[in-house]
């Protein structure tokens, strides 16, 4: 039974109309079926003298109990659990509420005398083994509809997620290769290597290697979204080592890596943005440079992945780029509200940029 409050739905978010509309509308083909039954049988009144009133009965209360019974899967929230724990939930709960229902429309023919008839000397445990079987089936087919259709709108919620991840992926990779060859940063690196072959041949032939690696990894990134640590962080280390060639003693890099969180995954040349945004708004506007320091620890049950640098915030995050911006946007498809970015001014001469992302079970 469709329900456009939860997040999973895509259309008409705020209108619980059609979920009644559905919820009417489904109970009132369970009366015009039953209907139909009396009257092409030819059921004889004065066997069914409460035929109506017990139909109308069950259609209000199965109404009834089927809305207090997607409360309940609301509110343990079984459309998010895996598949098949969702399964299981299913199979729980639609036994449960259809037992539940059978009980109170038994008690109620009971009391009132609206049986049938035929079933008038049967037993209390009898009438509602003999009921239980229709209402079991009422029950499945409402939660089989409620469960495909959440099952499907949240598969067409996450190809679009994936579909935005992919545009956004592949917009972040051009703006980074542009970044790297662009004609100021390939000046600025063959500058330095210049400097370097006279005065020290074999730092050259490293820095060169190291500005082939560098756009060769720029240029053949892999289309995977996420990556390891470890991948993440050999890319920025062929990225400083030539930053450091530029700027010489004014670039101190530090790093504080827990060996255990190298395997984690992260978004791809997440941490790469971070750094260079450091070097571009950081370093590069203090004469006498500064200090780098990456951080990557466990706290709380979450991967905490730290860029601090020397340099000041001036009452803008810079979040305005697309650097910062496509961090908080990759983020938010790859991770929903699970994962966090924030940059501040600690004091008068560092910035902190904080990525907080959920652990990877390895």
């Amino acid at each position: 039974m469709p329900d456009f409050n939860t997040p999973g739905s895509i259309f008409f978010k705020s209108q619980k109309w059609y979920y009644w509309l559905c919820q009417f509308g489904g109970w009132g083909v369970f009366i015009l079926i039953n209907t139909f039954y009396y009257y092409a049988l030819g059921l004889p009144e004065e066997l069914y003298p409460h035929y109506f009133k017990t139909m109308y009965f069950m259609a209000i209360t199965g109404l009834v109990v089927t809305h207090v019974m997607r409360s309940v899967i609301l509110g343990i929230n079984v459309l998010s659990f895996p598949l098949r724990k969702q399964i299981i939930w299913f199979l729980l709960i639609t036994v449960s509420f259809s037992l539940i229902n059978t009980i109170i429309t038994v008690s109620t023919e009971e009391i009132n005398e609206w049986e049938p008839l035929l079933y008038r000397d049967f037993t209390f445990q009898e009438k509602l083994l003999k009921d239980s079987f229709g209402t079991l089936l009422y029950f499945t087919i409402w939660n089989l509809l409620y469960f495909v259709y959440h099952y499907i709108m949240s598969l067409q919620k996450q190809l679009i997620t994936e579909a935005q991840l992919e545009t956004l992926v592949k917009e972040l990779e051009l703006k980074t290769i542009k970044a790297h060859i662009n004609p100021h940063f390939i000046f600025n690196a063959l500058n330095s290597i210049r400097a370097l072959v006279e005065e020290n041949p074999e730092k050259a032939r490293t820095a060169i290697t190291t500005l082939s690696q560098l756009l060769r990894n720029s240029l053949n990134s892999e289309k995977e979204d996420q990556v390891t640590l470890e991948q993440e962080l050999n890319m920025v280390e062929n990225y400083l080592h030539l930053e450091k060639i530029r700027f010489e003693e004014r670039l101190r890099v530090k790093k504080t890596i827990d060996p255990d969180t190298l395997q984690q995954k992260i978004p791809q040349m997440m941490l790469q943005t971070l750094v260079e945004n450091a070097i571009k708004h950081g370093i590069s506007k203090e004469v006498k440079g500064g200090d780098i320091e990456i951080i990557s620890e466990f706290v709380d049950n979450h991967h905490e992945i730290i860029v601090r640098n020397t340099g000041r915030l001036n009452g803008h995050t810079h979040k305005s780029g697309f650097g910062l911006s496509s961090t908080e946007n990759r983020l938010e498809l790859l991770y929903a509200k699970k994962a966090k970015f924030e940059i501040k001014e600690l004091d008068n001469q560092s910035v902190e940029a904080k990525v907080i992302l959920p652990v990877n079970i390895l």
